[in-house]
């Protein structure tokens, strides 16, 4: 299959452009609010408790995480993949547009910003987490989708009858004649990524919460979150195309499985430990 001719350009107003990846971010943000909304206007799943926040502090919410996630990023991505940019390139560092996030500097900027709100309004951090968490998927799977538009992230190179070869006029007349994926058919790893990040990991999230009573497990859904994101990531690294600029690790490890480890670690712990405390019903208000 060869890649469609996709414009990463949705329309250009003169100098400025509305560009698909910008708009999966926009896509994941307020879907994601709005999920967030959903779920604390829910009794059900607090079990009889009040949810962790309201509506209005969700409202405030989206700013911190979207500054989180724009900032955690970029400086993510050059801080793990690449670190000469700071100092050969220090303008590209604020070039969003042409693409260069990280999951997990965004994953940390969100953490920050998590940390400081709840700090600010005085909200418990892991219950707090345990609400954002469920909503993230939305934004993986818009920004998977958008790593596919944009051609970027392909995998390794297959025999598969669903492989795709990276390479087309609008890509060539970008890159002076040349395909930087080559003519050879690879994993599109971008849509992988969007089923098991995305789509599944959504699914298990909402199975978790209107089925499981997540949100009344301090922890439990923040942990669920960043183990099945850390196993995902780390079984799809094996079919992603590595960074060029990237060394070679031992043991055939990539920087994404490094990174995914201590989410993994964290998560199963953070499970285990919400699994061992019971839910129990709430407190009756004294008149």
């Amino acid at each position: 299959m060869i890649f469609p001719e996709f414009d990463p350009v949705l329309v250009q107003l003169g100098p400025f452009a509305i560009r698909w990846y910008a708009l999966a971010y926009v896509a994941g943000i307020l879907l994601g609010w709005r999920y967030a909304v959903r779920l604390v206007k829910t009794p059900r799943l607090w079990g009889g408790r009040a949810p962790t926040a309201t509506s209005e502090q969700i409202d405030d919410l989206v700013l911190w995480i979207t500054l989180g996630i724009i900032l955690g990023g970029r400086l993510g991505y050059i801080l793990f993949y690449s670190p000469s940019t700071i100092w050969t390139r220090p303008l590209e560092i604020l070039q969003v547009w042409h693409g260069g996030m990280s999951f997990h500097g965004g994953f940390l900027g969100v953490c920050l910003a998590i940390i400081l709100f709840a700090r600010k309004h005085r909200i418990d951090l892991l219950k707090l987490g345990d609400l954002v968490a469920p909503v993230a998927p939305l934004g993986l799977l818009f920004g998977r989708l958008a790593n596919f538009v944009n051609g970027e992230l392909w995998g390794r190179t297959t025999d598969v009858p669903w492989g795709v070869v990276f390479c087309n006029d609008r890509i060539r007349q970008l890159e002076g004649g040349a395909c930087v994926a080559g003519e050879l058919p690879r994993h599109p790893s971008q849509l992988y990524e969007a089923a098991l990040e995305g789509v599944l990991l959504f699914l298990i999230l909402r199975l978790a919460t209107h089925r499981f009573g997540f949100l009344q497990r301090r922890g439990g859904l923040a942990g669920l979150f960043m183990l099945c994101y850390g196993l995902f990531r780390a079984a799809l690294e094996n079919v992603r195309q590595p960074d060029a600029f990237m060394p070679n690790f031992p043991l055939g490890l990539t920087m994404g499985m490094m990174l995914s480890t201590p989410m993994l670690l964290v998560g199963g712990w953070l499970v285990w430990k919400a699994l061992k405390q019971p839910i129990t019903a709430p407190e009756p208000v004294q008149p």
